[in-house]
């Protein structure tokens, strides 16, 4: 990838790499601005990296792990639950204070 100003070839077949070993940012920060320009306006390379996707998205779908969010999202909802827990209560509490108020100044 230290090539500078690669032709579209190359740099596609630096992104297919870069995408296998999961070195895309390494990809990214070594283009230059006319290699960056260059892609941009390839049609033709952004039919070609969504291949590459497509290809090693199923190369590799058997050593994929998709993570478990179960554990995420009870913790979420228990942090909503409480959230409302306290409102409910702050609110009640803050209209049985003015209740008593109410009643202390009929009182007087």
């Amino acid at each position: 990838m230290s090539n500078a100003n690669r032709e579209i070839q190359e740099l596609l077949a630096d992104y297919a790499g870069a995408l296998r070993d999961g070195g895309l940012p390494a990809f990214l920060k070594s283009l230059t601005r006319h290699e960056a320009q260059t892609m941009h306006s390839s049609p033709d390379f952004w039919d070609a990296a969504q291949m590459m996707r497509v290809i090693n998205s199923v190369g590799f779908a058997e050593r994929a792990v998709t993570p478990d969010v179960s554990l995420f999202i009870a913790r979420v909802d228990a942090a909503i639950a409480s959230r409302l827990k306290k409102a409910g209560t702050a609110s009640r509490g803050k209209s049985r204070t003015h209740a008593d108020v109410e009643r202390n100044v009929e009182l007087d």
